[in-house]
């Protein structure tokens, strides 16, 4: 497949530098920046946006990026798709807010009605609309103690789930995520997690060790959820061992345990299915989403069994702008635009290119330690001759990628991960090229 939609006809899909990077009004940009935000703003890019489109990003200086990030997971369907500009234009022009615990509107109604049908399962399910990633995993926690009337909550090692004070005790890494915002929310357990790039264990036996855990440190009784991203996202990518998750869920099923899936990153065709639970056969009591939800505006949910979701007393769940229609509108449109141009194959087609492309940089290249990941969700690990963790190449990489005109991300635990999220309507040659771009990187860098 060489070419697929071209999301922003006015912008054409083509990495073209015409200053040096930054150029002088980032740079600019960069000083107001750094007068006016808080430094606790994180930053990866040092350049400014003029525009977006498709699988492009325009600087203000007239740079074009090929962008491998997509927002972290959000442009699945391509930046300012024009199905969801068009929508969101028609809901602006007719109302911007009401509130849905005010007066509803159909279009909240509407994106819940998608969820409970795409999500895994047949049972009966219900949804609630939240705003951001860790919202949606806070709600769901809510849920969870609200129906099974428990405290406890598992997570695991290098998992990610947001920011708040909840979803930071979620978390698994310090830096920057966790240090000096503690003491976090009581009753957060972590557990061994698999990473079959670092373990002498198969998934099972580690299963065992986490379930082993639970029971007499915690208490399977004592135990409302446990919740996990079936592939790790911040934490770099990492995909358990057949029968990790598996094990996992079927404990959860016989001790009254809800068993969460945190799809915010990997959800809405990201791993070459709807939902990365799938590649497991999961059928998960409750899933988080965001990110991919509604083609790069704010809008979470958790979707869930349908008596589960129905614990909470009336007024427990909610917010001022959770599900706001604009928002709702845009979502309807990038799942219209997933479900017409087959997004879950071009997923899969995405990941023949890096998987060939890649592993044949790993054969070249002896830093790359593992290339791993499912669709358009793929990263590679970088390690010294040792083995052990190559944070300063990754930082140098990311960097070479970046001044040539490709946004790369960075994850991992240990931050040697180098991760790729395309838009899933990005063409062959342009992922191609940057691609090239990275293999340059290394030849450059190494």
């Amino acid at each position: 497949m060489t070419s697929v939609i071209n999301n922003a006809p006015a912008l054409v899909q083509k990495r073209n530098l015409v200053t040096a990077i930054p150029g002088p009004k980032s740079a600019e940009l960069m000083v107001r920046r750094k007068a006016a935000v808080s430094d606790g703003v994180g930053g990866t890019m040092p350049v400014f946006v003029a525009a977006a489109g498709g699988s492009v990003v325009l600087d203000v200086d007239g740079n074009t990026f090929i962008d491998l990030g997509s927002g972290i997971a959000v442009t699945t369907v391509g930046n300012s798709a024009p199905a969801v500009v068009e929508a969101v234009q028609d809901q602006v022009a007719l109302f911007t807010h009401t509130c849905f615990m005010v007066t509803p509107y159909e279009g909240y109604v509407a994106v819940c009605e998608q969820l409970n049908e795409l999500t895994p399962g047949n049972h009966p399910k219900k949804s609630a609309l939240f705003n951001s990633g860790a919202e949606a995993v806070e709600n769901a926690i809510k849920i969870a103690r609200s129906f099974t009337k428990r405290q406890a909550v598992v997570a695991f090692e290098h998992g990610y789930h947001g920011r708040t004070n909840l979803t930071m005790a979620l978390t698994a890494k310090s830096m920057p995520y966790k240090h000096n915002f503690g003491p976090f929310a009581p009753e957060i357990y972590r557990m061994p997690m698999s990473y079959p790039f670092h373990d002498n264990s198969s998934g099972i036996q580690i299963a065992e060790t986490a379930i082993h855990r639970m029971e007499k440190e915690i208490g399977a009784k004592e135990i409302a959820a446990i919740i996990i991203e079936p592939i790790q996202g911040e934490g770099g990518f990492i995909v358990p061992a057949p029968g990790f998750l598996t094990a996992l869920s079927k404990f959860a099923k016989d001790n009254g345990i809800i068993f969460i899936a945190d799809e915010i990153q990997t959800g809405f065709c990201r791993t070459g299915a709807w939902f990365a639970s799938e590649h497991e056969g999961l059928v998960p009591d409750m899933i988080t989403t965001a990110k991919g939800l509604a083609g790069g505006l704010p809008l979470a949910a958790v979707t869930g069994r349908a008596d589960i979701m129905d614990s909470v007393h009336v007024g427990g769940l909610g917010g001022t702008y959770g599900g706001n229609p604009i928002a709702c509108a845009a979502a309807l449109a990038a799942i219209y635009e997933m479900k017409s141009n087959d997004l879950i194959k071009r997923a899969s087609q995405l990941e023949s290119i890096f998987n060939n492309r890649l592993s044949a940089m790993q054969k070249k290249f002896t830093s790359i330690g593992e290339v791993r990941g499912r669709g358009a969700m793929i990263a590679i690990e970088l390690v010294k001759s040792d083995g052990t963790p190559d944070a300063d190449l990754t930082s140098k990489m990311s960097k070479f990628c970046h001044l040539n005109g490709v946004i790369v991300l960075t994850a991992g635990t240990y931050s040697n991960v180098i991760r790729f999220l395309p838009p899933l309507t990005i063409t062959d040659e342009l992922l191609n090229e940057g691609l090239d771009i990275l293999e340059l990187a290394f030849t450059s860098v190494t």
